[in-house]
């Protein structure tokens, strides 16, 4: 019989010899001698003790590395924010985030754009309005009818433009308002 020292997963097909072998296995264990079955039991033990007294060195280590995190001022606190960064780094810095940030920035430029030339757009509208025929005549009505409301109430003058009446309705208005200046008045009895 040849006698081999390769792995558990040979990618070599079986010979007949190696099927002999696996025939030759008994799996039942009854026919396992005392002197086996006690060996394998003090194997067994030995183990248990092994695992028990790792576990025992894991706990102590465990300690021990509480204790020294506590020197240091390490609290479960900050080393959850410490995660909570490491993961925001992780995932800036990924191909996803990177592909979305410049979409975004891309579809805010655009945005931008589009409402500089809304605004420019508008104000031009807006110039070409106000100097077009029909806006022309309606400043000139309501200067008219200013002019005559003026002259009605007791204003003196020319009517001026609309924009100076505007002005001076606007300053008529701010005048008229209640300033909060106390005026010393003497006590009253009550």
């Amino acid at each position: 019989m040849e006698t081999r020292q390769q792995g558990f997963l040979d990618s070599e097909p079986l010979r007949e010899a190696d099927e002999d072998n696996v025939s030759e296995v008994n799996l039942n264990n009854s026919v396992m001698t005392e002197e086996e079955r006690e060996e394998i039991q003090q194997e067994l033990a030995k183990l248990e003790d092994e695992m028990s007294t790792l576990r025992q060195v894991l706990a102590s280590k465990e300690k021990q590395h509480a204790d020294l995190k506590q020197k240091l001022g390490i609290t479960p606190l900050s080393e959850l924010r410490n995660n909570f960064s490491r993961s925001w780094q992780d995932m800036q810095s990924s191909v996803a985030y990177k592909k979305t940030s410049e979409t975004l920035s891309t579809a805010g430029q655009k945005t931008s754009a589009a409402f500089s030339t809304l605004g420019s757009t508008l104000s031009r509208k807006l110039g070409d309005m106000r100097n077009s025929p029909s806006f022309k005549s309606f400043e000139e009505k309501v200067e008219t009818t200013v002019s005559s409301i003026k002259t009605k109430v007791g204003g003196s003058g020319p009517g001026g433009s609309f924009e100076e009446v505007l002005n001076s309705a606007a300053k008529a208005s701010s005048q008229d308002t209640p300033t909060n200046n106390l005026v010393d008045a003497p006590e009253r009895p009550c």
